[in-house]
């Protein structure tokens, strides 16, 4: 079958799939977690091939860390699974309600935005996230996983695709594809893919949206900080700078840059360094920062690089607003923290860091989907459209207008026969 024959038929799902009821979806989300379970023996055993392949072709280690599933993996997402059966559905939820006139009914309806192209890394936890929440949605959806975890995604759709099939679902609502021809062949599928998501690199993003008409919600690099404010309590700026850095180093969440006010610096970096130190962080280091810990020389690409690694960038500043400035020149508006006991700097913070996500006293690695109560996540938006940050089940609804009339027309209404009442309405949708 052709990548547009593909496309086509989940075309055609996602019509069928935008009506299946709660309960069904639920159903078939619970299918899903239990076939996981049952399969866990095969998706391993595929897994474990993926990883003896990439580790043949020296695949970095935060890759191959990515890579890896097993049965803590499946244990995970098959919890992130129940999860999103507890949540409400979104569809069709009213979000506006007005009166147009009496008798006429206008009411803003959310519902699924149709076909979701995704074109993700190397994480087969990423396919199962991806898909269960478009089933949730009511959304069908392509997937192109990294070619590292061909095997273990072959097996993961398979499973899948058989589960939701015995529960009832639209067939050819889940579309796998496998080869690099695959992605060019993609941006051009816009009669039938509503929605890309490219996760990976700036240059990847921009590349996908230099080659497509379709729209597209970008996930870009995770160029994230953490500022250390001259009013920070140093033992918790110490925590959540190392869990920041080091909870999970590979992904896109980990901070990669440390900022520090000059004023509590020489109290802070040595702390910190002790507990990075237990970590084998490797330090990179402005002038100044050198000058109280030793550590490596920090240069120019050092603050915008996302290193997904035990490497940490240090930069050593003179106040808030010097921070806010160096985050929104070198960040890639994803994730940014202060650690501060003064509200008023944090309130600005806040305010003035253009970024998806923006913490006061607590880590970056808050930053998720399933952290938030979204139900996992299809990616991290980093750019201003209708979604931004973790992109869970609302990032992939749209919503349409209903019109609920009785022989209305609008001739009455411009000539002055009839005028409308915009009123306000507190009900719900319905027939």
């Amino acid at each position: 079958m052709t990548i547009s024959e593909i496309a086509a038929k989940a075309k055609q799902a996602s019509i069928k799939l935008a009506a299946v009821k709660s309960d069904d979806k639920n159903a078939a989300l619970k299918a899903i977690a239990d076939a996981l379970r049952t399969k866990a023996a095969d998706i391993i055993t595929a897994n474990e091939k993926d990883l003896a392949a990439a580790e043949k072709d020296n695949l970095a280690a935060p890759l191959l860390k990515r890579l890896k599933f097993d049965q803590s993996k499946i244990d995970d997402v098959c919890a992130g699974i129940e999860s999103l059966i507890n949540l409400d559905d979104p569809v069709g939820e009213t979000l506006k309600a007005t009166e147009l006139d009496e008798g006429l009914e206008l009411y803003k309806v959310s519902c699924p935005i149709g076909v979701i192209g995704v074109i993700f890394e190397s994480r087969p936890d990423a396919l199962v996230q991806i898909s269960t929440l478009c089933l949730k949605s009511g959304n069908a959806v392509l997937l192109k996983g990294g070619s590292e975890a061909a095997n273990t995604n072959r097996v993961l759709a398979g499973v899948i695709t058989l589960a939701t099939a015995n529960a009832s679902m639209p067939n050819d609502w889940l579309g796998l594809l496998e080869t690099r021809e695959d992605v060019a062949a993609i941006l051009e599928l816009e009669d039938y893919i509503d929605l890309l998501v490219p996760r990976g690199s700036n240059q990847f993003v921009k590349h996908i949206m230099d080659n497509t008409n379709i729209a597209i919600l970008g996930h870009a690099d995770g160029i994230c900080h953490v500022y250390v404010d001259s009013e920070a309590d140093i033992d918790m700026a110490v925590n959540i700078a190392v869990d920041s850095k080091c909870q999970y180093v590979a992904v896109c969440n980990a901070a990669e840059t440390l900022l520090v006010d000059e004023s509590i610096a020489s109290d802070f970096l040595p702390k910190l360094k002790t507990e990075l130190d237990k970590h084998n962080v490797e330090i990179r280091g402005c002038e100044k920062t050198k000058a109280i810990i030793d550590v490596k020389d920090a240069t120019e690409d050092d603050w915008k690089t996302e290193y997904l690694d035990y490497t940490l960038s240090i930069k050593i500043l003179s106040g808030i607003d010097q921070a806010i400035e160096h985050i929104n020149k070198y960040g890639s508006g994803h994730t940014d923290a202060i650690v501060t006991s003064n509200k008023e700097k944090a309130a600005k913070f806040m305010d003035l860091v253009d970024s998806g996500d923006v913490f006061f006293n607590c880590s970056t690695r808050f930053s998720d989907g399933f952290r938030y109560g979204l139900g996992a996540e299809v990616g991290i938006s980093t750019n201003k459209i209708h979604a931004r940050g973790p992109v869970g089940l609302e990032g992939l609804l749209i919503y349409k207008w209903k019109l609920i009339g009785n022989g209305q027309v609008v001739d009455d209404y411009s000539n002055g026969q009839k005028n409308f009442t915009h009123k306000k309405l507190d009900k719900d949708f319905e027939i």
